[in-house]
């Protein structure tokens, strides 16, 4: 499970989405810059371990109390 201490290799935010490549090197990424290069990951038959979902959870909802 990635932590709030992993931060993505693009721009230093949280990271969500890990990356192990074939020769067996690992990239950070935000969900933001997950969903930017997913394709060419893909294509490069990258293993991707996806937490973003725990984005939509941890998220706080804000009750308008008129």
């Amino acid at each position: 499970m990635l932590s709030s201490l992993d931060r993505c290799d693009r721009c230093g935010a949280q990271a969500y989405v890990r990356v192990t490549l074939g020769g067996g090197g690992e990239l950070l990424f935000c969900a933001h810059h997950a969903r930017q290069h997913e394709d060419k990951l893909r294509e490069m038959s990258a293993q991707i371990h996806d937490e973003s979902e725990r984005l939509a959870s941890s998220s706080t909802s804000v009750v308008d109390e008129d």
